[in-house]
């Protein structure tokens, strides 16, 4: 039976931690084949053995969400095309002021639109404009990076500032007891009050070893030992430390989600009755939009009136504009520079380059990799031996010394309550990768998932395709050599050898001809320098031979062109070009007879050699496979320094050359091959990590491969692994620094050498560096 996929916004996930609880239990659903939570991007995706209906499994979803993290509302992600304002509006004045189809306007993309619909996330891709019915129970009431409204954020502020003058009273002025504790315990419930609701609710739903009820432990662990204002201190501390762990991955999550800010807000529509801005999901195949000067491009088409520069530098990462004039094609989430353009559309929004970068992109966390994996399985495990030790700790030690002192112990136990959370650890580590794919992706390199960018760290051998990977793919004749030209006599008709003037005119025209049914580079080299627009009438029995060459039938004859595997596989007597000749080499044979042969050259891209040496800086070999002939394939692989050169080579065998280098490769060790996307898709799958190069307007290339370089140059895969280095080495730091720093406090709490104060830097402390120095993977620069 056919599966069913299903994706859900996680409005108010805050806690990572809990994420993963979601995660775990969700897979415990009947007929469940995958369940995914995004906690960058707060979403859901669930995968089905067999169909089921959306209105089924919601309230299941829901149910289970809110049991482990009370606030969060489960809505599903949907597509809509829906027209954001149908207001006329001539070309040179564009109206700011927006509307979500419901009738209430917004000036700014942050703005409620009043309709129960949360923009909490202006990039959140193209899952359309969606009321759900869910939407009206948004709550504010965050834990571990929410989103807070100013007014949320004063409110927590003013709360915090009355529960402490309201607790510190009887401690600055010395107020005896019992009044002084009444008034301190009133302090404590003020700033402790949205904690005890939670907590309070967690339990009802079984969750024990949630962090709010084991604080809230510690806490009145601490007024039973008469530590009273400690447990007021630490509370403060503790909310203190929320909120600004909060803030910290709110401005995480926005940091990263403005490094791929290409989501168009509108398209300017051209009607019969003038301009009217439009979602750009409204506009179909073949209408015109206009482009003013500045703007970003919403979708992609083909210019038809107007020239500009456009800056495709969100989409590449390279910095210098292209020039854009009437039938050239423009991509979507590009920059318009000074001039006005007129684009006729060519794909709808869904289908856009830019719709396909911001999926792949915002998804790139659903793919974990191995540390994130583990650190999921660690933090399920931690909490409960941490809380064991600490009953352990409160109860065993006094009645083994015989002191049956029980308040010393269970203020130390406290201290072991709160540094149980692993907050610091599941918030931090896919923030760190998130980073790093977020810093990939402003260099034109998408990386498809954490596993792939972690995988990058140990690249032990780079593969690379020749054609249109490392030279440029751009084919042209270069030598035409006739061997014997008698076979050309009655190959053309009288008509056509009248406007040829010599041989090599008529063989170049025959290879053009029974090359004009091919849609290989080199075959449309032949039929360009032949003038042979389209398809040929007069080519009949039409062969592909792949690896091989074509063979078909013209005026009676048989044909043959291809390589010189093709005229030996058909036992033809032919000279081989000389060995120094460079470029590939296509014979031609007439009934049997070989012809001659035509010499097709392509240029090394000038950033090929510079790529390959930053690769072998690294350690890493580097190979080059191709069907090319032997001769040409070296005189490549010797000016670009290649380690191991194979050429010659059939499809099929290709793959078998990564089956080889796979099975030499060293334990733990990767191999990497990169072609073009378009007919390297075996190798690609294949190979342990498979990069597509120029992915830029290409499906092929975006679909294929593990990795895309938006660009052609092969430079960026050495900028690839360095990211993938530098964000491994962020995601080692927070795990040595927060398991470091947990432990040490453990043990110095438990031998009574640290109080609750160190306990709660050792919790929210640590939890605030782990996120900020995860940023530092955003902003490494090369």
């Amino acid at each position: 039976m056919e599966s069913k996929k299903f994706s859900f916004n996680l409005e108010n996930l805050g806690c990572a931690n809990c994420a993963a609880k979601m995660e775990k239990k969700l897979k415990s659903l009947d007929g469940i084949d995958e369940v995914q939570i995004n906690f960058v991007n707060k979403k859901l995706f669930l995968t089905f053995k067999e169909s089921k209906q959306l209105e089924d499994i919601q309230p299941t979803i829901q149910n289970i969400c809110s049991n482990i993290e009370s606030e969060v509302v489960v809505s599903p992600i949907l597509s809509n095309a829906t027209s954001k304002t149908t207001t006329n509006s001539p070309i040179h004045n564009h109206d700011t002021e927006e509307s979500c189809g419901c009738g209430e306007h917004h000036h700014d993309e942050h703005d409620s639109c009043g309709c129960n619909e949360h923009h909490h996330d202006e990039h959140n891709g193209h899952e359309g404009h969606n009321h759900d019915k869910n939407s009206s129970s948004h709550s504010h009431n965050h834990q571990h990076g929410g989103e807070h409204s100013k007014g949320d954020l004063l409110k927590k502020i003013l709360t915090l500032l009355i529960g402490t003058v309201i607790g510190f009273i009887p401690i600055v002025f010395d107020i005896p007891s019992p009044f002084g504790i009444i008034i301190l315990i009133a302090g404590y419930l003020i700033l402790s009050y949205e904690i005890l609701i939670e907590s309070a609710k967690n339990i009802s739903h079984g969750q024990i070893f949630d962090e709010n009820f084991l604080m809230v432990i510690a806490t009145l662990g601490a007024f039973y030992t008469k530590q009273y204002p400690e447990a007021l201190v630490v509370m403060l501390l503790f909310q203190i430390g929320e909120l600004l762990q909060d803030i910290a991955v709110d401005n995480s999550r926005k940091q990263l989600k403005s490094v791929m800010d290409l989501k168009p807000d509108y398209a300017n529509l051209q009607t019969n009755s003038g301009v009217v801005t439009v979602d750009p999901e409204a506009v179909n195949i073949g209408d015109v939009i206009v482009v003013k000067p500045s703007e970003r491009i919403p979708l992609d088409g083909e210019i038809i009136e107007g020239t500009s520069f456009v800056d495709t530098s969100s989409l590449t990462g390279e910095s210098v504009p292209r020039s854009a004039n009437i039938g050239d094609t423009v991509l979507s989430g590009s920059i318009n520079g000074s001039g006005t353009l007129f684009v006729k559309v060519n794909s709808t929004y869904s289908n856009s380059t830019v719709a396909k970068v911001l999926d792949l992109v915002e998804n790139a966390s659903n793919r974990k990799s191995s540390t994130e994996n583990f650190i999921t399985k660690f933090a399920a495990i931690y909490t409960p031996i941490v809380v064991l030790l600490a009953i352990l700790l409160a109860v065993f030690p006094p009645i083994l010394t015989g002191t049956n002192d029980f308040s010393l112990w269970i203020y130390r136990a406290c201290g072991f309550l709160v540094v149980s959370c692993p907050c610091a650890l599941v918030i931090s580590i896919p923030l760190g990768f998130f980073g790093g794919i977020g810093n990939a992706s402003k260099h034109g390199i998408l990386v498809k998932g954490s596993n792939y960018l972690e995988a990058l760290n140990f690249v032990e051998t780079a593969v690379f395709d020749k054609t249109g990977t490392l030279t440029q793919g751009v084919f042209e004749v270069t030598k035409v050599n006739v061997a014997n030209e008698a076979s050309l006599l009655n190959i053309l008709p009288d008509d056509e050898k009248r406007t040829l003037q010599s041989a090599s005119d008529q063989l170049l025209h025959v290879a053009g001809l029974v090359e004009s049914y091919s849609n290989h580079p080199i075959a449309k080299s032949i039929t360009k320098a032949a003038n042979i627009p389209s398809a040929s009438d007069q080519v009949s029995n039409y062969e592909e031979i792949a690896g091989h060459g074509i063979r078909a039938t013209l005026s009676g004859q048989t044909v043959l062109a291809g390589s010189a595997k093709l005229l030996k596989k058909f036992n033809i007597n032919f000279s081989e070009a000389p060995a120094d000749t460079l470029g590939s080499i296509v014979y031609i044979a007439l009934n049997d007879t070989f012809s001659g042969y035509l010499v097709i050259s392509d240029q090394i891209k000038k950033d090929s050699k510079q790529g390959l040496e930053e690769l072998r800086k690294l350690g890493i070999q580097t190979v080059m496979l191709t069907g090319d002939m032997k001769a040409s394939a070296e005189i490549v692989g010797k000016e670009l320094n290649l380690d191991t050169i194979y050429s010659e080579l059939l499809p099929g065998d290709k793959v078998d050359k990564i089956e080889e280098l796979l099975h030499k490769k060293g334990k733990n060790k990767n191999v990497i091959f990169t072609g073009d996307g378009m007919n390297d898709a075996p190798v690609l799958a294949r190979a342990d990590i498979g990069i597509a190069m120029g992915g830029v307007g290409s499906d092929a290339a975006i679909e294929a491969a593990d990795i895309v370089i938006m660009t052609d140059e092969p430079s960026k895969i050495a900028q690839a692994i360095k990211i993938a280095k530098h964000t491994r080495k962020i995601v080692t730091e927070n795990i040595i620094l927060s398991l470091g720093i947990k432990f040490i406090v453990l043990f110095l709490v438990a031998f009574g050498m640290g109080s609750m104060w160190l306990a709660i830097f050792a919790d929210v402390g640590v939890a605030l560096i782990a996120i900020f120095n995860s940023i530092r993977a955003l902003r490494y620069n090369l």
